[in-house]
């Protein structure tokens, strides 16, 4: 109970009014025109114009140029530049980046397994639903008569 008094121990911001933990009382930079406030800034700045840029040229490119290209290569610039934007987004502004290896491996291989097992399940449904629709008992199928007594 005597932690509760001591001025260097915040575990009482944590107990109660969490509203303190939001109000700048715990925030890293203080003094918002520090160097090192400054640094972060222009370096948020910097990734924000990179993934607009990125962004442009999706556009543009979903604009005037998928047509003109074939659909597998655009698809897949698509992709491409989808994935680079997701990547800094997340080691950016989610802090992946920050954080020690093994975490990122930990948070990563789990990913690419679940990627890889949506990717398998769409192949495998859509192999099955090619072979059902060019089955040679479904091509005959025809129309039930009127009458059930035709049977």
């Amino acid at each position: 109970m005597s932690g509760h008094h001591n001025s260097n121990n915040i575990q009482h911001l944590y107990e109660g009014d969490q509203s303190k933990l939001y109000s700048g009382v715990l925030a890293h930079h203080s003094d918002v025109n520090s160097e090192e406030s400054k640094k972060q800034v222009g370096r948020i700045w910097k990734i924000f114009w990179f993934l607009l840029v990125i962004t442009i040229v999706e556009v543009v490119m979903g604009m005037m140029f998928s047509h003109k290209m074939p659909r597998a290569v655009a698809n897949f610039i698509f992709l491409a530049l989808t994935l680079v934007k997701a990547g800094y987004i997340v080691a950016v502004f989610m802090h992946l980046g920050d954080e020690f290896k093994g975490f990122k491996v930990t948070v990563l291989i789990p990913l690419v397994l679940f990627v890889w097992f949506i990717i398998a399940f769409l192949a495998d449904g859509g192999f099955w639903l090619r072979m059902n629709n060019e089955s040679p008992s479904r091509t005959h199928v025809t129309s039930a008569p009127a009458n059930p007594n035709e049977y």
